[in-house]
């Protein structure tokens, strides 16, 4: 199988100073999909300009044809099941059905606490991403005109309507983000992908080796998932958001070395590699010659 080749674009410019030409530059490189951060910000991007994913997936999609659009990833940290719902039937429908959408449980950070509240614990989090998975699947699903209803311990929904549903059917995919138990079950159950950055713990002190090893278990313990259910992991698409593994930026620093990559993961059975858009004096600095010159080459020696 072809392995396919994605990159994220942050959401760190105004749309006319930039925002707007690395989409349409994306598509003009034959990315698969553009992925975008559905954050209130990031990390050490906090302090800067910074915008909203919905906003400008839907702007991409009305620069694009071909690409792909999606989320990397979004989390219950601010959204909720019912308003995000009307908000992805919409993309979906201004897109053509391109939408894929990447969803996790969140973290710690800003998102955690803008809305006024104290950031979740490991447990409330996973707690609560198992009730929004299921009552997005289902508002985004079941279309008819009685809407969904439901009344949780963290979301509720009355009558919720979604007519006419999504483009794609029976609804837009679903990329769940998961490194444990509870988040491979969802993956298994609710996932058209999974999605993975590695073994965080790896990160600072490990080695690229050792994340390999960290990946295989990962892959395996979703293997196991798909089984308790009777599913084939093999209909399940893989993907590996990369720079947060210890090889950190050095795939980028060269074809060749991409492509080196992108091979040792292409055999854990990953089918898809998304590399961050350079964005100088960042974490994601890079050659922006060299990665175009990775965008156009590399998937053909992938193959």
């Amino acid at each position: 199988m072809s392995l396919r080749l994605s990159t994220v674009i942050l959401p760190y410019r105004r749309w006319s100073e930039g925002g707007r030409s690395a989409w349409m530059r994306a598509e003009q490189l034959g990315f698969h999909t553009g992925y975008t951060y559905d954050h209130l910000s990031w990390r050490s991007f906090r302090d800067g300009p910074w915008f909203g994913a919905i906003p400008t997936l839907t702007a991409a999609a009305s620069l694009t044809d071909r690409l792909r659009l999606g989320t990397l990833v979004t989390s219950p940290n601010f959204r909720h099941p019912v308003t995000l719902a009307k908000e992805l039937i919409s993309l979906d429908d201004i897109s053509g059905g391109r939408v894929t959408l990447g969803i996790g449980a969140g973290g710690t950070g800003f998102d955690a606490t803008a809305l006024g509240q104290d950031p979740w614990t490991p447990r409330e989090r996973a707690d609560r991403l198992a009730e929004f998975v299921p009552l997005l699947d289902r508002l985004l699903t079941e279309d008819g005109p009685a809407g969904v209803s439901y009344e949780g311990d963290f979301y509720s929904a009355h009558e919720a309507r979604n007519i006419p549903g999504c483009v794609q059917r029976p609804r837009l995919p679903f990329a769940v983000a998961a490194t444990g138990p509870r988040g491979l079950r969802l993956a298994a159950r609710h996932g058209q992908a999974w999605v993975t950055t590695g073994d965080p713990r790896l990160y600072e002190n490990g080695t690229p080796e050792q994340s390999v090893e960290a990946l295989r278990g990962q892959a395996g313990k979703l293997a196991d998932a798909c089984a308790a259910i009777g599913r084939d992991p093999a209909g399940l698409e893989k993907i590996l958001l990369t720079g947060f593994t210890p090889d950190r930026g050095r795939p980028l620093q060269s074809l060749d070395a991409f492509v080196d990559f992108a091979g040792r993961h292409q055999e854990l059975g990953f089918t898809e590699i998304v590399i961050h858009w350079p964005i100088p004096d960042s974490v994601f600095a890079a050659d922006e010659k060299v990665f175009e010159q990775i965008a156009m080459e590399a998937p053909a020696q992938l193959r």
